[in-house]
């Protein structure tokens, strides 16, 4: 079925939407050459489409044990080809099936270098999918115009769990998860640390999340504005100084305005599994995954708070720490693998701080 992707400032691209169906969503581009299904399952991803910028998707297929969720939460896959016959010998499905049973739409033959060029110069935007079976075009780009941007939305309550849960009960190290959308990867990460995990809804109280049965609280990652979350936000300033606390992605952002400071949108984000971070601490290089659309602003941060890592590309924070609290977060995904272990230390170094602290 033809279909056009059509941007909030009324750019169109055309292409095909092969599954029949359109969507709509924040409109960005990923880098990643790989990775498809764990993209699309990031609950992240939420209220995104998300246009890969290789060519070629659904080369392997599906693989149960690639989802990060349930389910995907990116609200659409943008791309140049879809492929109908996986090639790959554990693959248990191809991707446009895997796709139709989850109602995530599709759009093909679209020409993703113009799209990411038009992103990176003019910002991620929302937009729609919208096929010859919506009506006219005029119609679609009135719909496509009074789309809300990602900026001011609240999208943690739609991702999180609904009710606390454990994992790797009876480990030494016993901690608070608060989930704002957390990837499965990040809990792998964490119980092969050697963790007990508690994980809570987003919206739990710091009573819960300080409880004196935990060593440490894990912030996660998450979707949209973290200056939409003022209760989350709230939660977490008050966590400050109770145990170790680490934070990634949304968890760093909320992090950074507890300790006083602001958060913004970026114009198109770090979307990839290429980007560059410096450790600033040790001058090393790390190659990291990245998805997020808003930092942390520098310049709002107390002298108390120091930024230990910088996106090289755009001299953007990627870490922070408390120079007298046991307390870090990272903007990227020491979770994921292109370096292809260059993060990975940050989840031991949370085990040393809640060593270091009780063993004190």
């Amino acid at each position: 079925m033809r279909a056009h992707l059509i941007l909030k400032d009324g750019t169109r691209f055309q292409g095909r939407a092969p599954l029949g169906f359109g969507g709509s969503g924040e409109a960005v581009f990923t880098t990643a050459m790989t990775g498809y299904q764990e993209i699309l399952t990031d609950p992240s991803f939420a209220g995104q489409m998300v246009c890969m910028t290789f060519p070629e998707q659904g080369v392997y297929g599906i693989h149960g044990a690639l989802n990060e969720a349930a389910r995907p939460w990116a609200t659409a896959l943008l791309c140049r080809r879809m492929t109908g016959l996986p090639d790959h010998v554990y693959s248990e499905g191809d991707l446009a099936s895997w796709l139709r049973k989850h109602r995530i739409p599709v759009m093909t033959e679209l020409d993703t270098r113009a799209l990411t060029h038009h992103l990176r110069d003019r910002g991620s935007q929302p937009a729609l999918l919208w096929t010859e079976a919506d009506g006219s075009l005029d119609a679609g780009c009135v719909k496509a115009a009074a789309l809300p941007d990602m900026a001011g939305q609240a999208l943690c309550a739609e991702v999180s769990c609904r009710d606390r849960y454990e994992l790797n009960s009876g480990a030494p190290w016993r901690v608070a998860v608060l989930d704002g959308g957390i990837k499965q990867s990040i809990l792998n990460q964490l119980v092969g640390a050697g963790l007990h995990l508690e994980v809570f809804p987003w919206d739990a109280p710091v009573s819960e999340l300080t409880h004196s049965r935990f060593h440490g609280l894990f912030l996660s990652n998450g979707p949209g504005d973290p200056s939409a979350l003022p209760g989350m936000r709230k939660e977490v300033e008050a966590c400050l100084g109770k145990l170790p606390i680490f934070g990634i992605c949304l968890g760093h952002q909320l992090l950074g305005q507890a300790f006083g400071g602001r958060t913004f949108k970026l114009l198109f984000g770090h979307r990839g599994a290429n980007q560059p971070v410096q450790d600033l601490s040790t001058g090393r290089i790390e190659i990291t995954a990245q998805n997020h659309g808003f930092a942390v602003d520098e310049a709002s941060l107390p002298p108390e708070i120091e930024v230990t890592h910088r996106h090289l590309s755009d001299g953007t924070v990627e870490g922070l720490r408390h120079k007298a609290l046991p307390i870090f977060s990272l903007q990227h995904h020491p979770e994921a693998s292109p370096g292809p272990h260059d993060a990975h230390p940050a989840f031991r170094r949370f085990v040393a701080l809640m060593q270091e602290v009780h063993h004190a």
